[in-house]
């Protein structure tokens, strides 16, 4: 986003409103659809500015579409530089992830670098980056040429998706038929395992750390084989065929510790049993389902109110697993969740991890999170006070 803001009119910022009331909104990250709306265009965030602006901008504070923080120029340390030298992309396939996590990834195979390059009408896009551990699959695609747009992924919407919007300029500019689109943007791939289409959870957005790239990720996989072929399309404006990579993918059978301890928690009218935990050298996935009442604490009454419950993952080296992307709703909790999330990947010493429920606490006159804070850049420096729920504990043995 540009520093110099300008205000959007109200009636955007309603309708943005209403379509995000019931969306869960990732505070790590920034959902296409906001990005779509908001990161295009000039905005102020004006001292006097409503409570929807303020949300809005909230929701928007990290320029990503995708999600995560990342290893930036900025942040890499010479330990992880040098790790990290002959990896191209520096970039969100490495969110989370230490110079010691990266080199067992390639080691095992969990990380590769295909380099793959194709050029179609003077643009040139390179495979570099493929993560695949068994919990998510993610890559990366790097974009060169002449004379190319300045951002990389499309900010073009389909004509036949129906647009729930009055603003005319804004809906003209991003649903235009394709032959009067601008060249050189890549349209959000479309990727396959063993000639079959992958259907799971997926992200696609720039790709942080390189201005040049975008970056897909897909969690929520279910069962994929440790060895397959994936096939990404990825298409790009004004070039009508698209851009095709095809590498093979193998992983170790026993690249990945599977715990499935089904234990309940109860507290109050609230229960939790967690089903499964899955941990990898690049992630850790976190499986339950949970039931009943959120519990509130004595200064979540009145207006204040406890979200749903989340849950924070502690290993016994004292490491705190940060969550990938935490999703928030602008209304009162659902009686039932099913959670499948992904953390940071566990210390390799590790014999055991905590499970620590907590909840943010909301003012439900705007369901504003108390304690959130963002700097003047606009990234959050903290998503809000937590309440944990001692009584809602549980440790999880991971080996003897």
């Amino acid at each position: 986003m540009d520093k110099q803001l300008n205000p959007i009119p109200d009636q955007r910022l309603e309708e943005l409103e209403r379509r995000i009331r019931n969306t869960p909104m990732p505070r790590n990250s920034m959902s296409s659809q906001i990005m779509n709306e908001i990161g295009g265009r000039n905005m102020t965030k004006q001292r006097n500015g409503s409570t929807i602006l303020k949300r809005t901008l909230t929701a928007a504070s990290i320029a990503v579409v995708m999600g995560a923080g990342a290893v930036g120029a900025g942040f890499v340390s010479p330990t992880m530089a040098s790790a990290l030298k002959q990896i191209p992309g520096i970039g969100s396939m490495f969110y989370g992830m230490n110079s010691d996590e990266i080199q067992r990834a390639v080691d095992q195979g969990i990380l590769t670098q295909p380099l793959e390059q194709i050029t179609k009408n003077g643009v040139t896009l390179t495979l570099t980056n493929v993560l695949y551990d068994g919990t998510r699959l993610s890559y990366s695609i790097e974009r060169t040429g002449e004379n190319l747009p300045e951002r990389v992924p499309s900010p073009y919407v389909p004509m036949e998706s129906e647009l729930f919007t009055e603003d005319k300029e804004w809906k003209s500019r991003v649903q235009i038929p394709e032959d009067q689109q601008q060249k050189g943007y890549i349209i959000s791939p479309t990727t396959f395992i063993n000639n079959e289409e992958l259907k799971a959870s997926k992200g696609f957005g720039d790709d942080i750390g390189n201005p040049n790239a975008v970056f897909t990720e897909y969690t929520n996989l279910g069962s994929l084989p440790n060895e397959f072929e994936l096939t990404v399309q990825a298409k790009v404006t004004q070039i009508e065929e698209p851009f095709e990579f095809k590498v093979p993918v193998k992983i170790s059978s026993n690249n990945k510790l599977v715990i499935q301890p089904n234990e309940t928690k109860s507290y109050e009218n609230f229960s939790y049993t967690l089903q499964k935990i899955e941990s990898t050298v690049t992630n850790t996935r976190l499986v339950l389902e949970s039931t009943g009442e959120v519990p509130a604490s004595s200064e979540q009454t009145g207006k204040y109110a406890p979200t749903m419950m989340y849950y924070e993952i502690v290993d016994d080296q004292g490491k705190v697993l940060s969550q990938r992307k935490t999703g928030f709703f602008h209304r009162a909790p659902d009686l039932e969740y099913q959670v499948d999330e992904l953390y940071d990947a566990i210390s390799p010493n590790a014999k055991s991890v905590k499970i620590k429920p907590y909840t943010f606490t909301v003012n439900t006159d705007n369901w504003n999170v108390v304690g959130e804070k963002t700097n003047e850049q606009g990234k959050m420096e903290s998503m809000g006070d937590k309440t944990y729920i001692k009584e809602l504990e549980m440790e999880v043995i991971l080996k003897q």
